[in-house]
């Protein structure tokens, strides 16, 4: 019996064994498989401050640490713990706010810092288009710092000379590259790092934000590069405010918020969740941007001995004169408050209100009015400015032929939109009631903001329904994927 208990326990630590031995050849294979591993990565630096942390080397080196001593306070978490596999000859783009982490993911991927925990480990030759040209010395030429940089990127000086015509004709520097680096203009400098960058036929090319080293053109030629990486198999981690590009372009998408992995997968549904994100946070601060401006106004017109809501035709507030340009008029507030507004809402179709909404929305505007005595003589107007203050469209019911009757109480006005036909961007409410003489009862200046988003990339103010049609001898067909990439680059606004 002891001998067959021996015998199950010896059994049971062989197939212990072989559990183990499993996992790590499944570990192995992964890390054949993968291009770039991350695993609980974090970076912590240390917070600017005039209190003296160290006074000397000798001190900082005796202490061991430079970062574990600091208070919380004093230090800040760029990356917090984040885990990703990246495996070969995929495409992986990360996107966040400013500030979330996605650049400094990429330079410790690219060796250009180490984690203050975590390991990160890349397979392969790496190309980091992150700070283009950061290793050019202004004094000599750029035929010299092609050579001295495509050296530091791993190629040897045989290797440089033969790629060396390409380089400088992608960089579009021909007539220039025998000149000093310091008489380049920006985008000439950073056009030919990125030149050396990419020609340097790395396995795993690592990109930030660089598709604004140049013009359209240049740009276009940037995404055919990428496409021909990915047609070879290559490895691409690419950070970007385009979402489009993301859409497009990535096989998987990674979400960074403060440091942390907030989603990651199928590049729509991570692009959904993080526009979505975004409006959340652009709903929250017009809201209390709104809430500050009205609270400034009524301070800045409240009687200090009678409450707004008391106010009388006999005994109005004296502050009912108007600007003498309603179209240079700052935001505020002024009127006789015999009427008075007492809140407005913008309320989506779904019956939500908010201040964030899509191109071609329905939009409804609630008007809440408050008449102590009935008054017969009203008007109720609305005017949309967009941010650098032209009227984009105003009207009130006089203008639409409504005739006032009468007005006592608590009332609401509901101004509805059909579809909200405006191209993306911030607008602000003028929202008033008045006499038919304009002698103001209660006008609201610009104190109610919203925005249009949209993921089509036109221009100017109003957004008209419309198709195109053709005849004769003209055909277009879709335009290419990059094409489509460039031109929209859909920003988040941070």
């Amino acid at each position: 019996m002891t001998s067959d208990g021996r015998g199950a326990t010896g059994d049971g630590r062989g197939a212990t064994g072989e559990a183990r031995a499993a996992r790590g050849e499944a570990r192995a294979e992964v890390r054949e498989r993968s291009a770039i591993e991350v695993n609980r990565a974090s970076k912590i630096y240390r917070r600017f401050s005039h209190r003296k942390q160290f006074a000397t080397l000798k001190s900082a080196l005796l202490s061991r640490s430079l970062i574990t001593n600091l208070r919380p306070d004093e230090t800040f978490t760029a990356l917090n713990d984040v885990t990703l596999t990246v495996p070969k000859g995929r495409t992986l783009g990360v996107i966040g706010r400013n500030g979330s982490g996605k650049s400094t993911l990429l330079k410790l991927v690219a060796g250009i810092s180490k984690p203050t925990s975590g390991t990160v480990r890349v397979d392969g030759r790496i190309s980091a288009l992150i700070e283009l040209g950061a290793g050019f010395h202004p004094e000599i030429s750029g035929r010299e710092n092609v050579f001295i940089n495509g050296i530091m990127l791993g190629l040897t000086k045989r290797e440089v000379a033969r790629r060396f015509d390409e380089i400088v004709e992608f960089a579009e520097l021909t007539e220039f590259i025998d000149a000093p680096v310091k008489t380049y203009s920006s985008g000439m400098y950073m056009r030919l790092g990125f030149a050396v960058a990419i020609h340097v036929d790395p396995d795993v090319l690592l990109v930030d934000e660089v598709l604004a080293v140049g013009d359209e053109g240049f740009t276009h030629k940037c995404l055919d590069k990428f496409a021909e990486f990915k047609r070879r198999g290559k490895t691409i981690l690419l950070v970007t405010h385009s979402l489009g590009l993301v859409e497009r372009f990535c096989d998987e998408a990674l979400w960074l918020d403060a440091g942390r992995i907030r989603g990651s997968g199928d590049p729509k549904r991570i692009v959904g969740a993080y526009i979505t994100d975004v409006e959340h946070r652009e709903e929250r601060e017009l809201a209390a941007g709104d809430a500050r401006a009205q609270e400034s106004a009524a301070a800045a017109v409240a009687s200090p001995d009678e409450p707004a809501s008391a106010v009388l035709p006999d005994s109005p507030i004296e502050l009912a004169t108007a600007p003498a340009d309603m179209f240079r008029a700052a935001e505020g507030r002024w009127g006789s408050r015999e009427v008075e507004i007492t809140n407005v809402a913008l309320v989506s179709a779904a019956g939500a209100s908010g201040h964030v909404f899509r191109s071609g929305d329905a939009l409804d505007v609630r008007i809440s009015l408050r008449a102590p005595l009935p008054v017969d003589d009203f008007v109720v107007g609305i005017g949309v400015f967009n941010a650098e203050g032209v009227c984009c469209y105003g009207t009130n019911t006089s203008v639409d032929a409504l005739r006032p009757e009468r007005l006592a109480g608590d009332a609401e006005i509901v101004f509805a939109v059909d579809a909200l036909d405006l191209v993306e961007g911030t607008y602000k409410l003028d929202v008033a009631v008045h006499k038919q003489d304009g002698y103001p009862y209660d006008y609201h200046r610009l104190l109610y903001t919203f925005r249009v988003k949209s993921r089509t990339r036109d221009v100017g103010i109003y957004r008209p329904r419309h198709a195109w049609r053709f005849s004769g001898g003209v055909r277009f067909t879709a335009a290419p994927a990059a094409d489509q990439a460039a031109a929209d680059p859909d920003r988040d606004g941070e």
